[in-house]
Formats: structure tokens, C-alpha cells, sequence
């Protein structure tokens, strides 16, 4: 298992010394470990035009789901590191695999990160559902056990997390987990009445919400979701007011080891053409997400926080592996 130290971690994003500019000469493949119309779908979707536009070349999105995202992930690790194949993802869940045994001997420390929106989860149940408000859901869960299901994208997904965080949070309830290869077929299995509930990301429930398709009864962040179009969403604090929260932020991950004028030309597109996007600003704002981009050091500080909450986290549900010491991540 490599031994990374957190600082070794927070140096990874630092500054290269001046290259050349990167002229790519042949297609890129950003690798979306999740199905298509999922969160990391949807934005890389978005982000893929204007990084073809910058570099010159065709940006293509590849979906390869599997086991919580790790098929895909770990396909982009195992490439040739020439800049050419590139993943995309919660932040968190790369940094994280190692910690649950999905992919072996990784960590934060083998990407460069480029940050573009941080997500929230929301509690959703099918529209036609007796449950108006998360505190009747809440007590469901406590009295009915595993007759509450809950659609998710896996256990490592957003949608995951934010359940086992929900049941740290709460104690003693019961809600039984129904995985699915993406977000989106997760809230569609939600808003059919597959199950009963989702936890999915925002961004992969509001074309149903807008639709009548999904009620949202609470958003995992420490104040109410404003989304355009639809009423405020109420944060989960109000019925587990001690939950702690992190912003879970999203980006492209490109593995280390490709010539240093790779990171350092992309770090310079993300700073002139990501950090100013309007299309990206006006998928955040009209789907729910945070427009937050960021690069470098500063990426993965911004980064880090729900990296370490999730790394521990799964130490205290029991469902870690290895100590995330072994991967530089110190638990509170």
C-alpha cells in the first residue's frame, strides 16, 4: 500500500514550473465511472465543449458504471499517463476507494484536480407519497425499518453517503439501500415508486421535481436549497440540526504521471475559460448545484474537507478496509 503524507497530498495541486503550452493531437477520453444523465454525466457534459474549444481537440465522454464507480475509475488509472484519458467524478470518491477496498493502493495523491461545481443531496420521495416533510419520512424510517427503501447509486455514491450520513445522524433507523449504476436511474426508480425515497444529488432530481415527478422534503446543507423555478428546499438541520456537513465538490481527474505541460495547460484553460463559464453557471444555477471552479492547491484544499469526513466516516459506519492513515488522511 503506498504511504502518502496529507502534505504530500495538498502538494500535488502546486504549481508547475513554465512549460510549453499542450497541444494535444489526437482525442481525449474523460472517463464518467457513473450511467449517462447521472450528476458527473451532466457536468462533464457540459464542460467537455468548452475544453474541446480551448485545446484544439475533440473531448469525448466515455460512461463505463460499475461497483460504486470504480470499474470506470480505476480504467483510467490503469491507462498509459500520456494526458489523453482523463475521469471525472466526486472528488471524494476517488480519494476513498482505497479506504473501502474498491480499488487497491490509490489515493488523492495520484490526481491532478480541476474543480467546477460543489453538490448537495436532497431527500426526495415519489409526488403522489403520503410523506410531506422529512420529519414523517424520518419516523418511518425509525418505526418501519426496512420497509423504507432507498434508491441510491451505490454505497460509495453521493447518493450513498448521504444516506449513511442520514443514519449516523439519526440513530437507530432503519432504511434499506436499492443501488443502481447512476443517479439518474436511482431518482427515476424514486419517482416511478420502485422506491420509496432517494438520496441522490440535486442536480439528478430537479427535471423531476420541476416535473411533478419527485417531491423534495430536505437538502443535506446547512441552509435551505434555492433552485430556480421551485421553492426553497429546507435543510435537514432543522429535523437533525447536530448533522455535520461538507460541500462534496465535483471535477475532472487527471491521473499524474503525463508530461508537466498536460496539468499546466489545463490548469491555465480551467483559469480563463471554466472559472468564467457561463454555460456552467447556468447549469448550477437552473440544476442546483454550486458554481465553485478551482485548480491547483487551491482545488484540492477546497477539496479536502469532504475527502476527510467520508475517509472517517466510513472508519465509523465499519465499512472501511484500511486505516486512512496508510493514505494520509488523519481522522479528527
Amino acid at each position: 500500500m503506498k504511504i502518502f503524507a496529507l502534505a504530500a497530498a495538498l502538494a500535488v495541486g502546486a504549481v508547475l514550473p513554465a512549460q510549453a503550452d499542450w497541444k494535444p493531437n489526437k482525442p481525449i477520453n474523460i472517463i464518467v465511472p457513473w450511467s449517462a444523465g447521472g450528476s458527473t454525466d451532466q457536468v462533464t457534459r457540459v464542460v467537455a465543449p468548452l475544453l474541446e474549444e480551448a485545446l484544439g481537440t475533440s473531448v469525448v465522454v466515455v460512461n463505463q458504471p460499475g461497483a460504486s464507480g470504480s470499474i470506470g475509475t480505476k480504467a483510467a488509472l490503469d491507462a498509459p499517463r500520456d494526458g489523453y484519458t482523463w475521469t471525472a467524478n466526486a472528488v471524494a470518491n476517488n480519494a476513498t476507494y482505497a479506504v473501502t477496498g474498491l480499488i487497491e493502493d490509490t489515493s488523492i495523491a495520484d490526481y491532478e484536480i480541476y474543480l467546477h461545481v460543489a453538490n448537495v443531496p436532497v431527500v426526495s420521495v415519489n409526488a403522489d407519497s403520503k410523506f410531506q416533510d422529512f420529519g414523517q419520512l424520518l419516523e418511518a424510517m425509525k418505526t418501519r425499518s426496512d420497509d423504507v427503501t432507498v434508491a441510491t447509486a451505490g454505497v460509495n455514491s453521493s447518493g450513498g453517503m448521504a444516506l449513511a450520513a442520514i443514519k449516523e445522524a439519526a440513530g437507530d433507523i432503519g432504511a434499506r439501500m436499492i443501488s443502481y449504476d447512476g443517479g439518474n436511474p436511482a431518482a427515476i426508480a424514486a419517482a416511478s415508486g420502485e422506491a420509496i425515497a432517494t438520496t441522490q444529488l440535486a442536480v439528478e432530481q430537479t427535471e423531476m421535481i420541476k416535473g411533478g415527478k419527485l417531491r423534495p422534503l430536505a437538502v443535506l446543507a446547512d441552509k435551505p436549497l434555492v433552485v430556480e423555478g421551485l421553492d426553497p428546499i429546507p435543510s435537514i438541520t432543522e429535523w437533525l440540526p447536530e448533522m455535520e456537513i461538507a460541500a462534496d465538490f465535483f471535477g475532472i481527474l487527471i491521473p499524474v504521471g503525463a508530461p508537466p505541460e498536460v496539468y499546466e495547460t489545463v490548469e491555465k484553460v480551467w483559469n480563463e475559460k471554466i472559472q468564467t463559464s457561463k454555460e456552467l453557471q447556468e447549469y448550477a444555477t437552473s440544476r442546483g448545484a454550486v458554481f465553485d471552479p478551482a485548480s491547483g492547491k487551491t482545488a484540492m484544499d477546497k477539496a479536502m474537507p469532504v475527502v476527510i469526513a467520508e475517509a472517517c466516516a466510513r472508519v465509523t459506519r465499519g465499512e472501511a478496509v484500511i486505516d486512512p492513515s496508510t493514505i494520509g488522511i488523519t481522522c479528527p
